[in-house]
């Protein structure tokens, strides 16, 4: 079966940076969430973590109306078990998080619990209530480049990295996988989560949002060309943000005399979803299209941020209203780095990028490219070929 192959699949690409993450918090914590969004891998994950685990493992899938029945009295079925205990798509029974709760405060501890969600913690806020203290979470997002290869990184940002639709057979195949996706969680998935908003009505703003790619937010506008208000196309884009299929990037602003943009930039969170909604199914098609560069910078800010080890809460980008602007601002303690990014193989200095060198006080500005070669450009600038990232670029300290 496809599925069967993908999962073979998934187990030769080399995830040992996201398993080395779920042993430490498993090490540390009582229970522990894996999300991230539907078809993303958790499972896989899961059960690789659990074919390498020292003691007994049940699962449930919380899909599966046999285990569902198993879980009519979760504590019943819960507090006997011991070693490791996977709940597969948690979100489906919010009401087991207390239970969890007493389990968790058992000594010694005769269990870890890996629960996995594809809501956000805030989505899901009765775990963080719950458990506040004895829970972790560990966000799962699709394949990266350092997982599958700079050789591959053009398959990867045209098809995403969902695992379903990278490994398609081919574009085509592609294509339709991430079709049925969207149709999915339309016509599935929100309402699983208790999320009651029409297909068609969260198809048309997802398909608009992808029109706004990489713009500074703008609810007005959108609630202009949706006919609602404001604060209703606030909330669609929070179902998308809280899911995991679209991204906020919050502005850096501080006490200078500059006006400087406060609005959050909005990212559709997969490339591949992207190129779907913006009915784009051939290479041709994408490499024509207006909202390709658009396209480029989400997926390379996304993997610089991965790859960085950035949290969301120390990214941010940064844009005057007289027109500099930096991309990526990344923020740890007191040290600034700044990233732009350059659908182009040559990238040249501009005098934005020595405005926010000069503005931001950056200990470094690196400006990601689609070319082969890495360089300096100036002192505290140089260019950084995207395929070179996890060659060229350090993590964050």
């Amino acid at each position: 079966m496809l599925r069967d192959f993908v999962v073979r699949c998934l187990v030769m690409i080399d995830r040992a940076a996201h398993l080395a993450k779920l042993r430490e918090l498993l090490d540390q914590f009582p229970v522990v969430g894996l999300i991230g969004a539907r078809q993303v891998g958790k499972t896989t994950l899961a059960m690789a973590y659990a074919s390498g685990f020292a003691g007994e493992v049940t699962r449930f899938d919380l899909e599966n109306p046999r285990d569902l029945h198993r879980l009519d009295d979760p504590l019943f079925a819960l507090e006997t078990l011991r070693g490791l205990v996977v709940l597969d798509e948690i979100q489906l029974r919010p009401e087991i998080f207390p239970v969890l709760r007493v389990l968790a405060d058992r000594r010694p501890v005769p269990a870890r619990y890996l629960v996995l969600g594809s809501a956000s913690p805030e989505l899901l806020r009765q775990s963080s209530e719950t458990l506040a203290g004895r829970i972790a979470y560990a966000e799962l997002g699709g394949l990266s480049l350092e997982e599958v290869g700079p050789d591959h990184l053009r398959d990867l940002w045209l098809r995403g990295g969902f695992p379903l639709s990278y490994l398609a057979a081919s574009e085509s195949a592609s294509s339709r996988w991430r079709e049925q996706f969207v149709r999915t969680y339309l016509e599935r998935d929100l309402s699983a989560l208790g999320i009651q908003l029409p297909a068609s009505t969260m198809r048309r703003f997802w398909t608009m949002l992808a029109h706004y790619h990489a713009e500074i937010w703008n609810g007005s506008e959108l609630a202009r060309a949706f006919g609602v208000s404001d604060k209703t196309v606030r909330r669609y884009l929070d179902t998308l943000c809280s899911t995991f299929m679209a991204k906020r990037l919050e502005p850096w602003h501080e006490n200078l005399a500059k006006r400087q943009v406060r609005s959050p930039k909005v990212y559709l969170a997969d490339s591949g979803i992207l190129h779907t909604l913006l009915g784009l199914q051939s290479r041709e098609d994408f490499l024509g299209h207006p909202k390709v560069g658009a396209s480029w910078e989400g997926f390379a800010i996304g993997e610089v941020t991965a790859h960085l080890g950035a949290r969301p809460e120390e990214c941010f980008f940064w844009k005057l209203h007289s027109g500099a602007e930096l991309d990526l601002l990344v923020r740890r303690g007191n040290v600034r780095r700044g990233f732009e990014v350059k659908l182009t193989s040559s990238p040249q200095v501009t005098p934005s990028m020595r405005s926010a060198l000069a503005t931001l006080d950056l200990a470094e500005l690196v400006v990601i490219h689609a070319g082969a070669e890495s360089y300096p450009l100036a002192p505290r600038l140089r260019a950084v070929a995207l395929a070179r990232l996890h060659e060229d670029l350090a993590p964050l300290g």
